[in-house]
């Protein structure tokens, strides 16, 4: 390992991070998912894997060290070309090494410096799921006297509250999304086909400076989402709905097309989608408890003639879709619903949508992005929420 004199800044909150350790009785925190490290080093990818991890027979594993209260011993493991990474400032710990190039390497190199920092009988929290198999058995081996446990839960709810930061990057990459989503509308027309329209959405995307994630269209009765050569007819409703990344996080939601004047049943349809949207809103606060969220619109869907065909849910946005908070165990994604029955604190970000299944009208829907603050709430790319 390295030793280098650096401000030990770290971009996240740490005090949150050892609190959350301290809670779960973990003595240090491997992270080695991705998104994880990103959060870890404020936004940082590296340029090299960015659209892949294979590498010959192995992988790339990046591990971010921590030691609870602790910033002098965190550290950092990567590959051998972030080494350049390091000369441009991209790492804020002390400890870096990029000797690596499988992933039992990664899990070795960490388990040398947790062994330097006291770590050889320690409790260490892993991201389970996002730690293969190899560098488990290697990491295990080199630390025979360790309990080594999943973390999983503790190291996402350290992202469930963002900074100013962070929040400002979430509110351009959604209005960029729905500024997008409007460009094609009006650029395009039936007669289109899916892949062109999601096609010519990406380069809007990329256009305005964002990553292109997603994009999922649906026209008319087709409730397919993918990517198709169907053909856009005069007559059918189009949903786009897209994720979009701005420097490491996702705006996500979806607006709708209807080419000419929508007729009174439409708007009628739109209409509702709207109201249990903004029913959706009333409730969120700091204080709020997350399952507030879901009261009223599951009410006003229960009492409407649309019950059977329409479905409500929100859920926590950032760097990942359906990051904390976590409001629901009954939505599309299976989680616990750790945050129903706990309060929603300022900072946290929602991601709000209402799906509706129509037998004659189509696929129908409005997904926004808002997120909680002390007086209530804020709207990001609220702009194109009715018939375009």
């Amino acid at each position: 390992m390295e030793n280098a004199e650096q401000s030990l800044k770290p971009p996240f909150d740490a005090r949150r991070l050892d609190a959350l350790m301290d809670d779960a009785g973990l003595d240090y925190v491997l992270m080695t998912s991705k998104h994880s490290v990103q959060h870890a080093f404020d936004g940082y990818k590296y340029f090299f894997y960015s659209f892949m991890d294979a590498h010959g027979l192995s992988r790339y594993l990046p591990v971010f060290v921590y030691k609870r209260g602790d910033l002098e011993a965190a550290a950092f493991i990567g590959s051998p070309m972030e080494a350049f990474e390091k000369e441009l400032g991209s790492f804020w710990v002390a400890n870096t090494n990029f000797e690596n190039m499988t992933s039992p390497q990664y899990a070795n190199s960490a388990a040398g410096h947790l062994k330097r920092i006291g770590g050889e009988k320690a409790r260490i929290g892993v991201e389970i799921g996002f730690l293969p198999a190899d560098a488990y058995m290697a990491l295990a081996a080199a630390l025979p006297e360790a309990e080594i446990v999943d973390a999983t839960l503790q190291i996402e709810l350290l992202r469930a509250v963002k900074s100013e930061k962070e929040l400002g990057k979430l509110k351009i990459a959604s209005e960029k999304v729905v500024d997008s989503i409007l460009s094609v509308f009006q650029s395009f027309g039936p007669g289109s086909t899916k892949r062109e329209i999601v096609a010519a959405l990406k380069a809007e995307e990329q256009k305005r400076g964002l990553d292109f994630e997603y994009g999922l269209c649906n026209l008319g009765m087709d409730f397919n989402r993918a990517p198709s050569d169907q053909v856009w007819r005069d007559g059918e409703v189009m949903c786009l709905d897209s994720g979009g990344n701005f420097g490491g996080y996702i705006g996500d939601l979806a607006r709708m097309r209807f080419p000419g004047d929508p007729d009174g049943e439409l708007e009628e349809l739109l209409g509702f989608i709207e109201e249990v949207q903004q029913a959706a809103r009333k409730p969120i606060r700091d204080g709020a408890y997350g399952r507030e969220i879901f009261e009223k619109p599951l009410e006003m869907i229960g009492g409407s003639p649309w019950s059977g065909i329409t479905e409500f849910v929100a859920h926590g946005m950032g760097i990942i879709s359906h990051e904390p908070p976590w409001l629901t165990d009954s939505g599309p994604v299976p989680y616990p619903a750790y945050h129903a029955n706990r309060p929603l604190e300022a900072g946290m970000v929602l991601s709000i949508e209402t799906t509706m299944w129509h037998p004659a009208r189509g696929f129908l829907k409005i997904e926004d992005t808002v997120s909680v603050n002390e007086n209530g709430f804020e709207a990001f790319g609220d702009h194109g929420r009715g018939w375009n």
